[in-house]
Parts: C-alpha cells; structure tokens; sequence
C-alpha cells in the first residue's frame, strides 16, 4: 500500500502544539480510547499530509473527527478535508462535541 505524502514540518510542527491544549471533548474521548481501551492504538492530532485529524488509529485506517459550532460554517472544507483523508483510505467519523460531552457512550 502506498504511503501517504509525508506531513511538512509546518503542519507536524502545529499538531504538537494541539496535542498541548485539547478541547474538553477531546479530552474526554482521549480518556476512553487512549492507552488500547479499545483494543486497539489511537493517536491524537496526527499529521497525515497538510492535515491534522483529531483522532486516527492507523491500524484500521479510522479517523474520529470532533466537531464544534465553528464546524457549521466551514462545511465546504471539512468536505475536502474528508476526501482527503478518504483517499488516502482512512475512513472519517465525526461526533459533535456535545454529544461526546452529554453521551459519550
């Protein structure tokens, strides 16, 4: 399988800083799925080429996306973002923030 296009120093640079600060959601789910609770290893805000996805098992080529009210009005974006990360295999799943802070089960 083909890798994908290697991060630049730029956007690696910009997801240490975010795995620095996470949101309150993204703190959330990373106490559930860090560590292999699922059975399986997560990273959080990963580099795969110019973008940072909060969320990515490589294993199973799965990315979770969480996503705030700031979501409604770059749709456009998240779109190309998706394909994206889509063709280079991975599959997107994204979650608002509120249901992972009310419903997190």
């Amino acid at each position: 399988m083909p890798r994908p296009p290697r991060s630049n120093s730029k956007t690696r640079t910009c997801a240490i800083e975010l795995r620095k600060e996470l949101t309150p959601a993204e703190g959330k789910l990373w106490s559930r799925i860090r560590n292999d609770q699922l059975g399986v290893n997560f990273r959080r805000q990963h580099a795969i080429g110019n973008f940072i996805p909060d969320f990515v098992c490589i294993e199973k080529k799965l990315i979770i996306e969480l996503d705030g009210s700031q979501h409604l009005e770059q749709e456009e974006y998240d779109k190309e973002r998706t394909q994206y990360l889509e063709s280079q295999g991975y599959k997107v799943i994204r979650f608002w923030n509120n249901d992972v802070m009310n419903n997190i089960e």
